[in-house]
């Protein structure tokens, strides 16, 4: 039986952790990513350096394979436009993705579909904020190429427009938040909708990036059936196959709003490789060979911490107390191979399984006293 050739378009932690399921289904494995260094590099059958942004980089990678996918939303769509007109199979599709990479018409799309969403306006400079005095506090998002908190910020006040974006931009009236709910949903190519059960993600208020999520979130059973039918409603709009990792305001007031989607596995989904009877990871594998989803439920109580590289550090990192972590019972380490630390950089992410939010809680703060990253 000739092995199907999976492309995987970023080299980054996602397509590592794909890679790692992908051994269990006798593929043939490409991964295209401009770091020579990615950690997919030495786990994948072939490592190609290149651009992803780059239209004939992208077409090159992906002209001979069966199925392409991505780890990151910054690539060329114009090259996955047509390599679909090549007959190839993209997940997620190129016009998804067309959607997601641009937060403007990500907006106007979930407008145009009547999804929940904070009102926004689109600048194209900073000059354009002085209109929105009256409006502040507001969140100001760079319309493309932001990720992990990177390309967000808050505006409080008049004396933050000096330090605004001054780039095409999206402002959205600023949420007051109760908290901040992910979940993730997978369509399958027959149409068939599965969802994990949502996930609450705490924030690190400096970096703007998860510090750790607990699943399944606490949320009273009127606003989980909200959560649920609205990322439902989501994936229908979207209407093509794939994972898609939607992420939720619930405000002080109990509205609930989506902020993003993820047309692709996502941090928010990491503790279902140990909690959840399939793993996203392995719902992504069975959607590039057509299979249908697995098994949504949920095995025991999780909570999920990333580890990230300390403030005023960069260099080869070295994690200490790993030995102690190895001890503790239902705890499960996860380092991603990257080769050098930047501060609030995601390096790996600790499982820890429990059966209550305060065991869970209690342990993070055992491994947070002992796991130390240095250079």
């Amino acid at each position: 039986m000739k092995k199907p050739k999976i492309g995987i378009l970023g080299g980054g932690q996602l397509g590592r952790m794909l890679l790692q399921v992908c051994s269990n289904y006798n593929v043939e494995t490409f991964v295209l990513d401009h770091d020579k260094d990615a950690p997919c590099k030495n786990i994948c059958d072939h490592f190609s350096q290149g651009s992803l942004l780059d239209e004939a980089t992208v077409i090159e990678f992906g002209k001979d394979l069966d199925v392409i996918t991505i780890e990151i939303e910054n690539v060329s769509t114009s090259a996955l436009f047509k390599l679909s007109e090549m007959g190839k199979r993209l997940i997620p599709h190129p016009e998804v993705l067309d959607v997601i990479q641009d937060k403007s018409k990500q907006n106007q799309f979930y407008s145009r579909f009547d999804i929940p969403t904070p009102l926004f306006k689109e600048i194209n400079s900073r000059s354009e904020l002085s209109t929105f005095t009256d409006k502040l506090p507001l969140v100001q998002k760079l319309r493309r190429f932001g990720y992990d908190g990177k390309g967000v910020q808050v505006l409080e006040n008049s004396n933050d427009l000096g330090v605004a974006f001054d780039e095409p931009s999206i402002v959205e009236e600023k949420v007051d938040i109760e908290k901040e709910i992910g979940i993730i949903a997978i369509r399958s190519k027959s149409g068939k909708t599965v969802m994990y059960p949502p996930t609450e993600m705490v924030f690190d208020p400096n970096l703007n990036l998860v510090d750790y999520l607990i699943t399944p979130a606490e949320i009273p059973l009127p606003i989980l059936n909200q959560v649920e039918s609205i990322a439902k409603k989501t994936v229908d709009a979207f209407q093509w196959p794939g994972i898609y990792a939607i992420e939720m305001f619930l405000s002080k007031s109990g509205a609930v709003y989506v902020n993003e989607t993820a047309p692709r596995t996502h941090n928010s989904g990491h503790s279902t490789i140990e909690g959840s009877f399939t793993s996203q990871f392995d719902q992504h594998a069975r959607l590039l060979l057509g299979l249908e989803p697995g098994n949504t439920g949920t095995i025991k109580m999780s909570l999920m911490w990333n580890i990230v590289g300390p403030g005023e550090m960069e260099g080869e990192p070295i994690y200490e107390g790993l030995e102690a972590i190895s001890t503790l019972d239902k705890v499960y380490v996860h380092l991603y191979g990257k080769k050098i630390t930047k501060p609030g950089r995601k390096l790996g992410h600790i499982t820890i399984l429990g059966d209550s939010r305060n065991e869970l809680l209690e342990k993070l703060s055992i491994i947070r006293s002992i796991l130390t990253v240095k250079v």
